[in-house]
């Protein structure tokens, strides 16, 4: 029987599902409509800058008088070496070519300053907050609570989440080593933090008192029924999402993601510099034997951005990063292009039926998914 968790009251969504936020594929209509659907709708905002972030978050407003959430990555800006960028340089340059690029040429900066986008999100008073890739101090944490927004931090191990509760944070997105896009570990090693989903939540469950996000693979009820049976009150799904009408990705990005099997993913630093998990293509093949000497992140993800945007314009999906979760296979179930908030109906379907309806409701007897 599915009731409204203590997440979900203190949020203020009445389904147990955040649309994940996604560098690259999120928008403002995708947040807003997430979240005009019952569940919370996020943003990822960390390749923005404080003016672009002030007029996203205005967006929102004016689609959705529902809670929604930004996130943002916890980073300092980085300084490469030269020695650094030459080898990145000669490993991309063939590839460059091969779109009609230049030669790759040192930026002027690498990412957003982090400080800054912060200062956005408590001057705006934003509903929710996540951050991802780092551990926010305690003393942020709190000029959050005082600008009124939740805060919820990434763990991809209990030690993460320990340290998020210590910090003051309000939930927790358990994430399993299933997930589609970037592992957010930074406490320990990424090789010991791709724990699996299942085993992750029940055992960060019992670390922690703080309400639990569950984060990896999941693409239906039955998905949102195990996680909140290990202990979670929420789950956070992406991969279903970028198959939506609202979702802006290349078209093919969303018929890889649908003509995905279970083995189609596999993780990758070539794209970014940080492991992050997506479909197979080329450019991960080309560059996998040098993944432990390119450019850590942010830099080698700056540095492949003009190629993504010219794989994108020119339809060449081999040097586009696919970001997708280990259930991207599921996607063909649903009709193509769904709506998101066909999405959300047919999730709260599939899920009452492996929990029960909610009390006073009444529905048919089935043993399939809708």
């Amino acid at each position: 029987m599915l009731l409204p968790s203590r997440l979900m009251q203190q949020v203020g969504i009445t389904k147990p599902v955040v649309q994940g936020p996604m560098l690259g594929a999120s928008t403002p209509e995708m947040a807003a409509s997430a979240s005009n659907a019952g569940g919370l709708g996020s943003l990822a905002a960390s390749a923005m800058d404080a003016e672009t972030l002030r007029n996203a978050v205005a967006e929102i407003r004016s689609r959705t008088r529902s809670p929604f959430n930004i996130n943002l990555f916890v980073q300092d800006p980085p300084e490469p070496t030269a020695q650094e960028l030459a080898h990145a340089f000669a490993l991309l340059n063939p590839i460059r070519q091969e779109l009609g690029l230049p030669p790759a040429q040192p930026l002027a900066k690498y990412c957003e300053d982090f400080h800054s986008q912060f200062e956005v999100l408590v001057e705006l008073r934003v509903p929710v907050a996540s951050f991802t890739f780092g551990l926010l101090d305690a003393g942020s944490i709190e000029r959050l609570h005082r600008a009124g927004s939740l805060v919820i931090g990434s763990a991809s191990n209990v030690a993460e989440a320990r340290a998020w509760e210590a910090n003051g944070a309000d939930a927790i997105v358990a994430q399993g080593a299933e997930t589609g896009g970037h592992h957010g570990t930074f406490l320990g090693s990424y090789d010991d933090s791709m724990v699996g989903l299942m085993a992750l939540v029940p055992q960060i469950s019992d670390a922690v008192r703080l309400p639990i996000i569950a984060a990896g693979g999941i693409m239906d009820g039955r998905g949102i029924a195990a996680a909140l049976m290990l202990g979670a009150e929420a789950v956070q799904m992406g991969t279903a999402f970028l198959v939506t009408a609202e979702s802006k990705i290349h078209t093919m990005w969303k018929t890889r993601i649908r003509e995905a099997a279970d083995t189609s993913t596999r993780t990758t630093k070539t794209f970014t510099g940080r492991s992050a998990r997506g479909i197979v293509n080329d450019f991960m093949l080309r560059l996998r034997e040098h993944e432990d000497t390119i450019p850590r992140y942010p830099v080698q993800n700056a540095l492949t951005n003009e190629i993504r945007q010219a794989a994108r314009n020119t339809n060449r999906p081999d040097f586009l990063s696919l970001w997708a979760g280990q259930g991207a296979g599921l996607a063909c179930a649903r009709e193509e292009n769904i709506a998101i908030a066909d999405l959300m109906a047919r999730l709260m379907t599939e899920l009452e039926l492996r929990l029960g309806p909610a009390p006073g409701k009444q529905t048919e007897p089935s043993s399939k998914l809708t």
